[in-house]
């Protein structure tokens, strides 16, 4: 009769042995936002801190470039390529649909061949600097969770920034810079990401690894790095994501570096391949990018799982009695606490922080730890309920669960069971040992 006990014991250790095992990849998904379970009362719900999955962020950005004038093609113009000065076979005209490049190229799909890419104008008014603003804006709170990620068409620039703004483009501060030479350009000494501590994470520094040397036909991206930041507190696989999830939990500065409402992409000096500008064939020097990625989630608070698009603006879908585009107030009628921020701890679950119905008087209290004790090992959850241990029951678990009339209920308390049942108390001692027998398996 122990054999079938057996089997599904040893079914239930290998898939919590899997689980295990993978647990760490499913670490900070956060993906509920409450769950029904069981209680005394009946079915009550159980918050949890919850936030929308990660996803491709440029199919909901408006982008704007200064000055505005500065995309190729009006009036038609020919380009020469920049390691070739007598390879002058490249048109750019607005008219025509096959030889334009307008910005929205930069975020089109990059299957196609030949590559589509935006392309300004060229160099023709040198000296004077040809620099270019993009702008790339939400109108919505949203968190980064991977590298940004900018795929130039044409040589990498020699001079670039690029910027972040958490209120709506009304203010900017820098993100990286980026150079050939960093103490000419922005009279700071060069850095890469791996110079980086947990105690520098959030300085500004500015790179010459994705600038310097002749090899844009080799290498055409530039990165601003977001998983080499988590790294520095999950570890080089981003194992500890708790170790993450603790740091962001605790410290505000760190998780607003993550933030964003707009990004600014500064193009400050093309590529030009050489140490002097060739001022006979100016059409060599330009802008062109082929794709920019931007990798992130909306900002919820951790009070949503999901995000929607609806007439052209990023709006969490707010859980926990909670409203607003973040999630970032009290419903009405649900101001019976302050409002706050979800915690992502404990792993894995977090705390919701949930917005409680409000009232008119004072919230009564059902239990505390000085007058109102919960009893036989209860404790008390939010003064309003104790939590009561096995076998015990009432508003401060004052009362056994099989108290009053009657034979106690062998589904409710253990003791009465193996008491009434001397055949289930004998058995009970070999089943304990078939499953230590398992664990140990497992």
């Amino acid at each position: 009769m122990f054999w079938p006990i057996l089997l599904t014991l040893q079914a239930v250790c290998t898939s919590v042995t899997h689980a295990m095992q993978h647990y760490p990849a499913a670490w900070g998904h956060y993906d509920v936002c409450k769950s029904q379970i069981y209680t005394e009362e009946g079915l009550a719900w159980d918050y949890m801190a919850c936030q929308p999955e990660a996803t491709d962020m440029t199919k909901y950005l408006r982008v704007a470039l200064d000055p505005p004038n500065i995309t190729c093609g009006d009036p038609p113009e020919t380009y020469c390529a920049l390691e070739n000065p007598y390879m002058c076979n490249n048109e750019c005209d607005a008219a025509t649909e096959e030889l334009a490049h307008p910005p929205e190229l930069m975020f089109d799909f990059e299957g196609r061949n030949p590559t589509t890419f935006w392309q300004s104008t060229s160099w023709k008014k040198y000296p004077k600097p040809l620099q270019v603003n993009i702008t790339l804006s939400w109108n919505k709170t949203i968190e980064l969770t991977d590298d940004i990620v900018i795929t130039f068409e044409s040589g990498r620039p020699e001079q670039m920034a690029l910027e972040k703004s958490l209120d709506y483009g009304r203010t900017w501060t820098p993100y990286q810079f980026y150079a050939t030479d960093c103490l000419d350009a922005f009279t700071m000494e060069p850095k890469t990401v791996n110079d980086l501590s947990q105690r520098t994470l959030l300085d500004i520094i500015c790179t010459e690894e994705y600038s310097r040397g002749y090899v844009w036909k080799n290498d055409k991206t530039v990165r601003f790095e977001i998983k080499d930041r988590f790294a520095l507190f999950a570890g080089p696989r981003l194992h500890n994501m708790a170790s993450l999830y603790g740091q962001l939990d605790t410290t505000k500065n760190l998780r607003d570096f993550f933030t964003i409402t707009d990004l600014r992409i500064r193009l400050l000096k093309p590529a030009t391949g050489a140490t002097m500008v060739d001022e006979n064939n100016l059409s060599r020097y330009f802008y062109a990018i082929s794709d920019i990625k931007v990798q992130g989630r909306c900002k919820c608070n951790l009070h949503a799982n999901s995000c929607v698009f609806d007439k052209g603006k990023l709006g969490c879908e707010c859980e926990h009695n909670t409203t607003g585009p973040d999630c970032s107030r009290c419903k009405r009628h649900y101001h019976g606490r302050a409002w706050s921020v979800g915690s992502y701890l404990p792993i894995p679950k977090g705390t919701a922080n949930i917005c409680i119905p409000s009232n008119h008087g004072p919230v009564p209290r059902v239990c505390d730890n000085a007058m109102l004790r919960c009893q036989n090992g209860g404790t008390c959850h939010h003064h309003q309920r104790c939590h009561c241990a096995p076998g015990f029951t009432g508003v401060l678990c004052e009362r056994a669960r099989c108290q009053g009339p009657g034979e106690c209920d062998d589904q409710l308390s253990g003791r009465a069971a193996l008491h009434h049942h001397p055949i289930k108390h004998r058995l009970f001692f070999p089943l304990v040992m078939i499953l230590l027998s398992v664990v140990s398996l497992c």
